[in-house]
């Protein structure tokens, strides 16, 4: 086993997540950040962004000694940059060493030669001037002796950590430039790796292509293609929009005194990001409750307001962020992408993320938000678009409870009724249950109006009798009118249930238990969307039978 070494001040190949390694720096972290509890890790900012996070030691390698592995395996034009970056900075920290080497030299000479003016002549005086030169050495021995035992502990200060000292950094702010990072003194922590690559794999997969494209850098705003469903005509008939210097949009309802019954809207700034089926309502919601919500979407273009520029924006000017977008790509791509979530997080900042995906997903969020800082709470809601916008929806949250008591008001105004259910991943893995439960049922909902349509029964006459049985439901007589009315406006997006299925389906086979009735459902479900049904409401899986 070879042991690795590592010190603050190193330069390092960094892995955070998913995305390939990148060149970074071991720093000081703020002195209000603490370090995440478990295996061993360092502070690490990283070259040609402002993303900086603690990374465990496993998932760290020297630069200098894997520099061309890396480069081969990451072709990427922000790679690059990063990479000239490290150069730029080596370059700068070696003139300023030499700098300091030739002055160093100078003022020695200067030195010497004010010695040599200055020998006394006389023979006493040169015999006596020797011996006390004799006890000076000695005792500078001594001194230099002390230093360098100390250095091996401590680390020696260049002129970069001495003219950082001069100069302190903002609490909590990351370092904004390479000249302002410090080398701190020495603290070696060792990895033990069975070879050079053996503590991870780092080689690209089909999720994450690192050789035409630079996923890390890949700004999640240009990946988005889909065209907007949802207009905010629903919203700012109702709002009046207030762009604030910032540059973010900051709404508040027109009448921003409105309080509903016993809700109280918390002081805190409130943040929103994604405003589709589920977001839109969401967000009118807390304004009628008085909240004052500062909103992005990832759509640049909306009917009657200008958006904040980025997500990052949003979460550095508000106390608690909350989001609620597609699927985990999406929920990654809107913390990690640049200018995203995760590089306005700052000590103390909340995030809150509504959207519905795998627990794996939630629990990576999770670690690197709360690793600079950061608290986090997944909230996954059960509903559609109608319970949305009636403030209905039913809350499945996990992680920092005392997020989840912040966001009371919150969650009083977009919902009847929140549960809280422990550690993170637990929302995420409820969530899918439900919605497995749901999109199964909508499947044999669909299976049995078609089978009374080829056996000669009416269906209406279907509908009236489970309405009088015990399914009777809103979700029954709903989705039952859809198809007999051939409406299928999106209430809640076919594609999502299927979605929400596959992930269901894998979390069985994670824990190795079976889900026949999800998988039968899900190819139902594949048909539909094959049919394009996609952007439909679920009840569009009807069109599966029919064709």
């Amino acid at each position: 086993m070879a042991a690795v070494s590592l010190r603050l001040g190193d330069l390092v190949w960094g892995k955070l997540g998913r995305y390939p390694p990148w060149p970074g720096k071991i720093v000081n972290p703020p002195k209000d950040l603490k370090k995440p509890r478990g295996k061993k890790c360092f502070f690490v900012k990283f070259f040609g962004t402002e993303d900086h996070a603690w990374i465990k030691v496993e998932q760290l390698k020297p630069y200098h000694a894997h520099k061309e592995e890396m480069i081969k395996i990451n072709k990427g034009k922000r790679f690059q940059q990063a990479v000239d970056a490290v150069e730029e900075f080596l370059r700068r920290a070696k003139g300023k060493d030499q700098t300091s080497s030739h002055s160093s030299a100078d003022d020695k000479n200067r030195r010497n030669s004010s010695e040599e003016r200055s020998r006394p002549n006389s023979g006493d005086e040169k015999r006596k001037l020797s011996l006390s030169e004799g006890k000076v050495k000695k005792n500078m021995g001594e001194g230099k002796k002390r230093v360098s035992s100390g250095s091996s502990e401590r680390g020696s200060k260049s002129p970069l950590k001495r003219a950082q000292e001069q100069s302190p950094r903002k609490r909590g702010r990351p370092p904004k430039d390479e000249k302002d990072l410090t080398i701190p003194e020495s603290s070696t922590v060792k990895g033990m790796m069975a070879g050079p690559m053996a503590a991870f794999k780092w080689q690209p997969t089909v999720n994450e292509p690192v050789k035409d494209a630079d996923p890390h850098f890949h700004h999640f705003l240009l990946s988005q293609t889909e065209k907007p469903t949802v207009c905010y005509q629903a919203i700012t008939k109702k709002l009046k929009i207030c762009e604030e210097e910032t540059g973010s949009t900051s709404i508040q309802a027109a009448d921003s005194t409105a309080v509903n019954g016993s809700i109280t809207p918390t002081d805190k700034k409130i943040g929103f990001l994604g405003l589709g089926l589920m977001g839109s309502g969401i967000v009118s919601n807390l304004l009628k409750m008085g909240h004052t919500v500062t909103v992005w979407n990832r759509t640049a273009e909306k009917e009657g307001a200008r958006l904040g520029r980025t997500p990052a924006e949003v979460v550095s000017t508000c106390d608690i962020t909350f989001a609620c977008v597609s699927d985990p790509k999406a929920a990654k791509d809107l913390v990690l992408g640049p200018s995203g979530v995760l590089q306005g997080i700052r000590p103390g900042k909340c995030y809150v993320d509504m959207s519905t995906v795998d627990a794996d997903t939630v629990t990576e969020l999770a670690q690197v938000i709360v690793s600079r800082g950061g608290r986090f709470l997944e909230a996954p809601v059960s509903g559609n678009q109608q319970l949305s916008n009636d403030g209905m929806l039913v809350i499945l949250a996990a992680g920092d409870r005392g997020l989840y008591e912040d966001c009371s008001s919150c969650f009083q105004a977009m919902g009847k009724t929140s549960f809280f259910l422990g550690e993170v991943g637990n929302a995420a893995k409820m969530m899918l249950i439900v919605n497995m439960v749901q999109g199964s049922f909508m499947a044999t909902i669909a299976e049995g109006l078609t089978l009374a349509q080829v056996t000669g029964q009416s269906q209406q006459t279907l509908l009236d009798i489970l309405n009088q049985g015990q399914l009777a439901s809103i979700f029954l007589d709903q989705k039952c009118q859809n198809i007999l009315q051939g409406n299928f406006k999106p209430d809640f997006y076919l594609k999502y249930i299927q979605k929400d299925l596959r992930l269901a389906i894998a979390l069985g086979d994670a824990v190795n238990h079976p889900t026949p009735m999800a998988a039968a459902a899900n190819e139902v479900y594949k048909r539909a969307k094959a049919l394009d049904q996609s952007d439909n409401d679920m009840s569009a899986v009807y069109r599966a039978y029919i064709h």
